[in-house]
């Protein structure tokens, strides 16, 4: 088993490898403050982490190496050898977050609502919390719904330090009598919507709108004074070399 660390806008790097009951720390990081646990039987490793920094604020993956065996054929018909090859399968990462922010539940939760032709898109959006690191799902009130279910990726806005997102289902028409449940799971809270009473989706898609704008223009004005400073540097040059 490797385990990997990964941090914002870095390559992973493996930290730990676990085999034959030895653990082995790679360089640069810190053997003393890692334990692997290996319990073949239930087939789970499991790595514990000691004196958490905000340096170690990253995701977390574990791997290993998958072998396959094949038949090759050199002609038709004709039968060669079994060649094994392997590949490195990987989990689906952990994200660890060290703050002293604690954590804030969102401050505001709605189901919004939009019809187009056949279709009926519900949109889920949770604002205001943080960390960023929340689980969303739907459900018809009996099992999860997986199908037509897309969820957006977390965004902060230009003039804050918390975290929103939005989740979309898309059902046909016909279910617009049928309820429909958007849960998520935030290490803050847990809370269940229903569609019931929505709002209308325009005031989702202004609030996009005015947030991309908001954007945009902090990013103009950043160029522009670089621009300027650029140009401020280069004049002193001149007249000093002058």
């Amino acid at each position: 088993i490797h385990w990997y660390q990964q941090k914002a806008n870095k390559t992973p790097e493996r930290m730990v490898f676990y085999g034959s009951g030895a653990k082995v720390v790679d360089d640069g990081f810190q053997a003393y403050r890692y334990t692997v646990e290996n319990f073949s039987q239930q087939k789970l490793c499991i790595l514990t982490m000691n004196k958490i920094v905000p340096d170690d604020t990253a995701t977390y993956y574990c791997a290993y190496w998958h072998s396959h065996s094949h038949n090759c054929s050199i002609i038709a018909k004709t039968s060669f050898t079994v060649i094994g090859y392997y590949h490195k399968v990987f989990g689906s990462g952990t994200k660890l977050i060290v703050s002293e922010k604690g954590n804030s539940p969102p401050a505001s939760t709605e189901i919004l609502q939009k019809k187009h032709k056949n279709l009926i898109t519900y949109v889920c959006l949770i604002e205001k919390f943080y960390p960023e690191v929340i689980r969303v799902t739907w459900t018809d009130g009996e099992k999860e719904v997986t199908e037509n279910v897309v969820k957006g990726d977390t965004w902060k806005p230009t003039d804050g330090d918390k975290y929103s997102v939005g989740s979309w289902l898309t059902v046909p028409a016909e279910n617009k009598d049928k309820t429909y449940h958007c849960r998520y799971e935030h290490e803050s809270e847990q809370k269940s919507l229903q569609t019931k009473g929505m709002h209308s989706i325009r005031l989702f898609c202004l609030t996009l709108v005015t947030d991309h704008i908001l954007h945009r223009t902090a990013y103009l004005v950043y160029i522009v004074l670089l621009l300027k400073s650029s140009m401020y540097y280069l004049i002193v040059l001149f007249f000093i070399y002058r």
